[in-house]
């Protein structure tokens, strides 16, 4: 049987991309697109109506940016994944855009053949970030102090077998089933590891986990 296809919505005020990207999104099967918004206060109404798996956002639109929709869209705590999809290739924004909860940051300059790749990979998901960010990121996380281990960090060994879930592009319900818990137990875990390693996102803590999880 196959699983049910994700329903997908654009907020983006480029009407010529939003098209291209619909084009682009019906060749995966995974993925139905349910709604489009060319800015961000009809997008928000629009998510919170409609309740879409996955959201592809822009970050720079004129009447209010993207990361104000995100702060929104994930304040009203839906399931809804985020993507932002942007021409910003600024650290900056990357790295604002993961702390407010984005599961994924790709670049609109990619490849198609890459964004469909990131996209099905999302649909799965994964969190999902441009190639050539992830360096940046890492580096952002680096200038930072996080601890070194796991030990260092205090965590617990489920809190670690978490984390690492989470570096295996896991999402919280993925990973209940895999460790037999419930989503909203993740969900807490998740919480207490993002504090004791002093980061603010599930992306940064992948980082973290690829980095250091094999020194202690």
């Amino acid at each position: 049987m196959n699983a049910p296809r994700q329903t997908v919505i654009l907020i983006d005020d480029h009407p010529l991309f939003r098209k291209g990207m619909i084009q682009l999104l019906q060749t995966i099967s995974d993925f139905e697109v349910v709604g489009e918004a060319s800015n961000g206060k009809e997008g928000i109404a629009l998510v919170k109506t409609v309740k879409p798996d996955l959201l592809l956002l822009d970050l720079n639109m004129k009447d209010m940016s993207g990361l104000d929709v995100l702060k929104q869209i994930k304040a009203a705590d839906l399931d809804t994944r985020v993507v932002m999809v942007t021409v910003s290739d600024q650290t900056e924004d990357l790295v604002a855009a993961l702390r407010l909860g984005a599961d994924g940051y790709l670049l609109k300059d990619m490849e198609p053949e890459q964004m469909v790749d990131s996209l099905a990979s999302a649909a799965k998901g994964k969190i999902v970030v441009s190639d050539n960010l992830t360096h940046m990121l890492a580096v952002a996380l680096r200038e930072q102090r996080q601890p070194r281990s796991p030990h260092e960090a205090g965590l617990t060994e489920q809190e670690r077998r978490i984390v690492e879930l989470i570096a295996a592009g896991m999402s919280n319900k993925v990973i209940g089933r895999e460790l037999n818990i419930a989503e909203g137990t993740v969900k807490v875990h998740v919480k207490h590891l993002l504090r004791k390693l002093d980061l603010r996102s599930r992306v940064e803590a992948a980082v973290w986990a690829v980095e250091h999880l094999n020194k202690g």
